[in-house]
């Protein structure tokens, strides 16, 4: 862990990273690309020591409006444990009558449902789980230090039952990894089950670029023999990595998200997530 000091902390979209680098250790990370310029290693986790303060000056100036937070790193890593930014952030998206969401794999953020649940009755509150593999087992080899898929899928369960909206990241779909009809099906039931908003899925593959594809070809190598060869073979040196079965597979999102009523365009549930509802509410300047 390092501490830095930041100039500021919200993007001009209201976007926000407490931490820089993660130790989830997912093997096909995009952060790791070297386009971003991290200049440490990835799993030294970057402190913004004065985000807080930075928070409220910002919140003080700036309209009402959505923030978000996990673009670039989840939230809930586990040194948020005893950091608690995300917490003290949450307080004061809520003492400035903002709304929030987040994009995560950690049931970390259950932690703060009951900051999550005064947001949501003032303004919005929607959390983001990014599924990929049904399989738990699977899960432990491309996403080794998160909780695993059937504990993320608990988490969307209570976040209906406490009324708090959520959206799920369908990605990223490997090519002979878990680009199967069985574990599609089996994701998406469980998203209709948990009574989600919507799935953003920008195709059945991955990407691939200059630092995060030597990292994941590196995984493969250990837990997949021979099949960084085949990605070679096929793929060359392509940012675009799709699934042969991206086709079929696309069919059968688009398919049964419609019959149930489940948002699958990006665009439309990008509007969702960045809508401000007008709800009338006395902003505590404390």
């Amino acid at each position: 862990m390092r501490y830095v000091s930041s100039k500021s902390i919200l993007s001009k979209n209201n976007g926000m990273n407490l931490y820089r680098g993660c130790s989830h250790g997912c093997i096909y990370c995009d952060s790791r690309s070297e386009v971003y310029g991290m200049k440490h290693e990835f799993e030294d986790i970057e402190v913004k020591e004065n985000a807080l303060q930075l928070l409220k000056r910002e919140l003080m100036k700036r309209p009402k409006s959505m923030i978000g937070t996990g673009a670039m790193t989840d939230p809930y890593i586990p040194l948020e444990n005893r950091l608690k930014f995300v917490r003290k952030s949450l307080e004061l998206i809520d003492r400035y009558g903002f709304g929030f969401t987040c994009i995560t794999k950690s049931d970390l953020v259950l932690r703060d449902l009951d900051l999550l649940k005064k947001i949501n009755s003032n303004t919005k509150a929607v959390v983001q789980m990014t599924l990929t593999t049904f399989d738990d087992e699977l899960c432990a080899i491309l996403e080794p230090n998160v909780c695993n898929t059937s504990r993320r899928i608990e988490v969307l369960n209570i976040l209906k039952d406490e009324e708090i909206p959520t959206v799920v990241w369908l990605c990223p779909i490997l090519p002979y990894i878990n680009d199967t009809t069985e574990n599609i099906n089996s994701i998406l039931d469980s998203c209709i089950g948990a009574d989600v908003k919507g799935i953003i899925c920008y195709g059945m593959g991955l990407t691939l670029r200059k630092g995060n594809r030597e990292y994941f070809y590196g995984k493969l190598d250990k837990h997949f023999p021979g099949l960084k060869d085949r990605y070679i073979k096929e793929f060359k040196n392509s940012y675009s990595i799709p699934s042969p079965n991206s086709g079929e597979l696309m069919s059968l999102f688009i398919k049964k998200t419609s019959q149930n009523g489940i948002l699958n365009n990006p665009r439309e549930i990008f509007e969702y997530l960045n809508e401000f509802p007008q709800k009338s509410r006395q902003t505590k300047l404390i």
